[in-house]
């Protein structure tokens, strides 16, 4: 297991921005949960206020579930250019179907994948990544309410 330090993640989320400013994105859309912090972050960096989130279930806690569930959909009607969130492309399942999933409801969208970590083996590699995974990440934000009493 490898710890992902705030420090680590401030050199990230900078480098990101700047690739991404190049993108231009109109929105970004963080994939809740995994994907908020970084997408928090890269708004403030881009002074962007075009900030959604859309859940999606694939995970318990560490276990792989056999579905994916995709929910919570923000209105992208208005958008050209979304850059979509998350902490770490691990098989990149999810991400494919989040993919599909608003392609069908906005099929005009240009859409890119930034992440933290990717893994390579992943099914999809994101377009903008900031390191590759070769175990599994601990986060700085992965916490229990348990470990502060």
């Amino acid at each position: 297991m490898r710890f992902y330090s705030y420090d680590e993640f401030k050199v990230d989320v900078n480098m990101l921005a700047k690739e991404l400013k190049s993108y231009d994105p109109d929105v970004i859309l963080a994939v809740a949960r995994g994907g908020m912090t970084l997408g928090h972050f890269l708004a403030e960096a881009l002074e962007m206020r075009d900030l959604y989130a859309i859940n999606s279930i694939h995970y318990e806690e560490t276990r792989k579930l056999d579905t994916i569930d995709i929910f919570n959909m923000p209105d992208l009607s208005k958008a050209k250019k979304v850059v979509i969130v998350d902490d770490i492309i691990d098989s990149g399942e999810t991400m494919i179907e989040i993919k599909k999933v608003l392609l069908k409801a906005y099929p005009n969208l240009e859409l890119k994948v930034a992440s933290i970590y990717y893994k390579e083996k992943a099914l999809l590699r994101p377009d903008f990544a900031a390191r590759e995974a070769t175990e599994w990440i601990e986060f700085f934000w992965d916490f229990k309410i348990d470990n502060y009493k």
